[in-house]
């Protein structure tokens, strides 16, 4: 019963998404193609947000990090000293009957777990995406997609500790696509092809990464409840030996309770020294840092909270869904905090065949459009009954919404909407402003 239930939430979250504009299936006219996606306008000003509040907290809010945009083309190199050319494999099976892949961890036995058909021989797949640079295809022009953002910060470790004048411990921070060949993938954004990473790479001095280790987990758990998400929804979880990846002496995944049960929603990571050592290796470059203090030069650790924007989108809409009865009627919100809200605030004239009306409206919403204090969209809709817009800007996240009526010619006043608590405030039009300035700070 409970698992229908889940899977019922999940339906509707991507129906909402679809049907609202903040998910669209890639080359939909097309058919479709299978896990990559398109944000529509209120997923790219959701997404947008997510990203702005993620960067303030770890750049604009601390003295200890700086930020990078790496391309996203690298030298083929880079992917050798990772690791990624030998080490970023999957091992698959092929069922003979149905023709699916499947990753042989999620098979159990020698049945297809489909059709109950014959699997094949484990095969080795390698998860990176190739393409060539140059107008011959041939292994001196090959080159990847990164499947990772870290390695544009690796390689510009001493290009950024010199020109910054940083000194031991800084933290680069980055925001950029990414992309991987899944072969498992589904549940909408959870797990695709392209995907987008917010990740830091903070360097330490060794002996002091444990310590540090444990501050990134505990900071980076606490941002997703400020940002709203219900505690009882998050958990960390400590990787075992034999999970640990080749370069992490110890990892914590924060995982988020989707409606298809607990799955990873960032990981915290203690890298050691081993990219900076492999691209010292690989390249011949000296990445070491030297202590002024002490004089000693050494090859920094490394501690790497790595988040997804997409999967972090997806535990954001499913953690603020809400439905409820008022008055009879289903009503269907987003509790979504309002740094994150797509729409800050919507105009709604109660009656748009009032001249006087839509105008007095329209001088409302080009006022908050220049107010940056709301940090986001304020939209203007007249387009249905004013009931109906409200259910519309609930069912969007909308915190605020303001209607202008017949009374606000006479009195100069207008109805503010609160979406959660549903209760409303008669506001002056000039006070307007400064009441949602006063909400959203």
């Amino acid at each position: 019963m409970q698992q229908n239930k889940e899977q019922d939430k999940m339906e509707k979250i991507v129906s909402l998404c679809k049907r609202r504009g903040f998910i669209f299936q890639s080359s939909e006219i097309y058919g479709g193609l299978a896990s990559t996606w398109d944000y529509g306008s209120l997923g790219a000003e959701l997404k947008r947000n997510l990203k702005n509040a993620w960067w303030a907290s770890n750049v604009y809010q601390r003295d200890d990090i700086e930020g990078l945009d790496a391309s996203i083309l690298m030298r083929p190199e880079t992917w050798m000293a990772s690791g990624h050319v030998t080490n970023f494999e999957d091992a698959l099976v092929d069922c003979k009957s149905c023709k699916k892949r499947f990753k042989v961890e999620h098979v159990t036995g020698k049945k297809c777990p489909e059709c109950g058909g014959e699997l094949t021989d484990a095969r080795q797949f390698n998860l990176m995406l190739k393409t060539h640079l140059g107008p011959v295809e041939d292994t001196s022009s090959l080159t990847y997609l990164r499947p990772e953002t870290a390695q544009g910060i690796f390689v510009n470790f001493q290009n950024v500790l010199t020109s910054m004048r940083r000194k031991l411990p800084f933290g680069i921070a980055q925001i950029g696509k990414s992309f991987r060949n899944e072969v498992t993938t589904g549940n909408l954004t959870f797990r695709s092809r392209e995907f987008e990473q917010m990740e830091i790479e903070f360097f330490v001095k060794p002996g002091t990464d444990e310590e540090w280790y444990e501050k990134w987990v505990s900071e980076r758990f606490e941002w997703y409840i400020e940002l709203g998400i219900n505690r009882e929804n998050l958990r960390k979880r400590t990787h075992g030996k034999t999970e640990l990846a080749h370069y992490a002496k110890a990892c914590t995944d924060i995982e988020y309770k989707f409606p298809f049960g607990w799955s990873e929603l960032e990981g915290i990571a203690n890298r050691t020294d081993f990219d900076l050592k492999q691209h010292m290796r690989l390249s011949g470059k000296d990445l070491q840092y030297f202590d002024d203090e002490s004089k000693d030069k050494y090859v920094p650790y490394v501690i790497e909270p790595s988040g997804g924007v997409d999967r972090s989108i997806l535990a954001f809409l499913t953690d603020s869904y809400r439905e409820e009865e008022v008055k009879g009627e289903k009503r269907v919100s987003l509790a979504i905090h309002k740094r994150l809200a797509p729409i800050k605030v919507a105009v709604l004239p109660l009656l748009r065949n009032r001249p006087d009306i839509v105008e007095l409206a329209g001088k409302i919403t080009e006022d908050l459009q220049k107010c940056s204090a709301l940090g986001g969209k304020v939209m203007y809709d007249d387009t249905a009954s004013i009931g109906r817009l409200y259910r519309r800007q609930d069912e969007i996240g909308t915190p605020y919404c303001i209607t202008v009526d017949v009374d606000s010619l006479s009195d100069k006043k207008v109805t503010i909407r609160d979406r959660d608590s549903m209760k409303q405030d008669r506001v002056s039009v000039d006070k307007v402003r400064e009441y949602l300035e006063e909400k959203f700070n």
